[in-house]
């Protein structure tokens, strides 16, 4: 079960004791650079709005949405994510709240590497940490902003203060307990610089489940753009466009999965659907066949979209 940790707390040095033991993913940029990184990188046009109280995830929430563009308020998201009762805010709640607003929600891999190359491309990571103890945590929220490769420290908009620079070590000590959980706020025409094609595609498909169906294309189209053989991005595209009443890009889209993944069955169903739907039902029985000639998991669909087909031919031949 993947662990839900629920965060509203302001930050306290002192619970860290100076102790930069167990931080190996900091030894291991330590011992071997990634070249691909500058050397010191600073966002210094993230906003900055300071964490009160157990607000520090709506806080962390608007500083990283403003920074992309968005207009919402604290008192916006403190309404959205804050759960009074827990006096803090839960991991699914904060995700929820990106998509709330257009933009894609997309957890990072858990390495110290993947963050770093998110900033160094102007993306700020949200991170969440503990300054209590396993048998007592302390979750907080902050904002990492930057980085020192040369010094090896890190920045970070967190508690009351605009800017907080922490050795790396230190940091990795509070960002371990919670398996490096970190996530970004994507507008839907970007592509997070470390995302991997089948990950992305499950957050923009929640981005589409959410209803927001406009940005959602945009970002199958965003996809498309760096994986333009995704079968993900392609079907997603063809659903996407479908829903906004478009069918002759959905029927775009989905010929482009047919002929890039022609043992697709979702791709063919999908396309024989469209088809259908615009009468072209002698192509729509053709694509229902084969979709059903591929079997798989989907057989039982592919079956029932067949059978339509066939009820409307023999419907249209009576009239």
């Amino acid at each position: 079960m993947k662990a839900r940790f629920l965060a509203g707390f302001l930050i306290s040095w002192a619970l860290l004791s100076g102790c930069t033991t167990l931080s190996p993913q900091t030894r291991s940029l330590k011992e071997q650079r990634p070249a691909d990184l500058p050397a010191h990188v600073e966002l210094t046009q993230v906003p900055f709005v300071p964490q009160e109280d157990n607000f520090c995830g709506p806080s962390a929430l608007a500083m990283v949405l403003n920074a992309e563009g968005a207009r919402v308020s604290l008192d916006t998201l403190i309404q959205e994510v804050y759960l009074p009762g827990r006096e803090g805010s839960l991991q699914v709640e904060m995700l929820a709240a990106v998509r709330r607003h257009g933009f894609v929600a997309y957890p990072l891999a858990p390495r110290f590497a993947d963050v770093l190359r998110e900033i160094a491309v102007g993306t700020p990571v949200i991170t969440l940490e503990n300054y209590g103890f396993s048998w007592y945590p302390k979750w907080h929220y902050s904002v990492m902003i930057g980085y020192d490769l040369d010094e090896f420290e890190v920045i970070r908009r967190s508690g009351e203060k605009p800017r907080r620079v922490v050795p790396m070590g230190i940091f990795e000590k509070v960002w371990k307990p919670g398996g490096y959980w970190s996530m970004v706020a994507m507008p839907p025409d970007r592509v997070p610089v470390t995302a991997n094609e089948i990950d992305y595609a499950t957050a923009v498909a929640a981005l589409e489940q959410a209803g927001q169906i406009k940005n959602a294309a945009t970002a199958y189209d965003a996809m498309l753009g760096r994986w333009p053989d995704s079968l993900a991005a392609q079907i997603g595209r063809g659903n996407t466009a479908y829903a906004l009443h478009d069918l002759a890009a959905a029927e775009t889209a989905f010929r482009r999965a047919t002929v890039g993944h022609p043992d697709s069955a979702a791709a063919f169903n999908n396309l024989a659907q469209v088809l259908a739907d615009q009468g072209r039902l002698d192509d729509a029985l053709r694509a229902a066949e084969h979709a059903v000639s591929l079997g798989g998991p989907l057989l039982t669909q592919t079956q029932a979209t067949l059978s339509e087909i066939r009820a409307k031919m023999g419907k249209k031949s009576i009239n």
